[in-house]
């Protein structure tokens, strides 16, 4: 099996590549060999390369600057994926496509299922639920895996951000009444392996699937959790998403239903606590 993979330096890009070895053929692309932001850069890469599957793991994320570059949102996370799963579906090879529970509003004290009613709250939300629906145009095939607050030892994320500043400050204000679920990126990497797998033997399944690290849980505690692990002695103070305003609108509460994943692929939901460990491990290590 021939993989494709769009976001070379993201935390799920770098995962999968160490995921796929002795199980997939794997090729990450980054900017350089394909960038999304030109028109067709994407189709000619899936062309050139003729996978068997092609996984979009590259997206816009700067959620507050997206606010003031819609257009950089929208080119990035519907635009390209939507050519993306145009030529993978003329290529005859599979497509999987990640997402945000950004989609949602977060008005809820439930669970969000795949067939809620999305409702993005800023332009990065909006852009990526644009991305869903025009991939789902393009190739009925796809595949969809919304997933949240995604972290490991590569790129930028909550965890190192916690673990830096906590080399630098005895106390921080951590939002307490945003709460989801942190998701391990090499989690999201088996995933995708174990679909693409099971689709590349002809196994059905396509449409959105949520995929989320549980428990769940608020940032403010989380930080406590890092920090538990890491044996630093900063002290979190919890404040309300009001006291930290932002450019960009927050959804408050961002607990994804993943029942439909276990069922179609027998991915249950990942526990965060235990990827938690060896990944500030690593990074602890690194730092010094």
């Amino acid at each position: 099996m021939r993989m494709l993979i769009f976001g070379r330096n993201g935390q799920v890009a770098r995962c999968l590549l160490e995921e796929a070895e002795g199980h997939a053929e794997a090729i990450a692309l980054g900017r350089a060999d394909a960038d999304l932001s030109t028109p067709g850069a994407a189709a000619a890469a899936i062309q050139t390369h003729d996978p068997d599957v092609v996984v979009n793991a590259a997206a816009y994320t700067a959620v507050d600057k997206a606010e003031d570059d819609a257009a950089s949102a929208q080119r990035l996370n519907a635009d390209a994926p939507a050519e993306m799963a145009l030529a993978a579906k003329a290529a005859a090879a599979q497509f999987i496509h990640l997402s945000t529970d950004y989609v949602f509003d977060g008005d809820t004290d439930g669970a969000y299922r795949e067939d809620d009613t999305p409702n993005p709250l800023g332009v990065y939300g909006a852009s990526k639920l644009a991305g869903e629906k025009a991939v789902l145009a393009a190739h009925n095939e796809a595949v969809i895996i919304r997933t949240s607050w995604v972290f490991c030892e590569y790129g930028g994320n909550f965890v190192k951000t916690m673990l830096r500043l906590s080399r630098e400050r005895d106390g921080l204000s951590i939002v307490d009444d945003q709460v989801g679920g942190p998701t391990p990126a090499r989690d999201i990497a088996r995933a995708i392996l174990t679909i693409a797998g099971k689709k590349y033997r002809g196994a059905p399944g396509n449409g959105v699937y949520h995929y989320q690290g549980a428990p769940a849980i608020s940032w403010a505690a989380f930080a406590n959790k890092i920090f538990e692990i890491a044996g630093r002695k900063t002290t979190v103070t919890p404040i309300l998403t009001a006291d930290y305003p932002t450019p960009a609108a927050r959804p408050l509460h961002t607990v994804l239903d993943c029942a439909r994943i276990e069922r179609a692929f027998g991915l249950a939901p990942p526990d965060w606590r235990a990827e938690l460990r060896p990944v500030i491990t690593r990074l602890e290590s690194e730092a010094n």
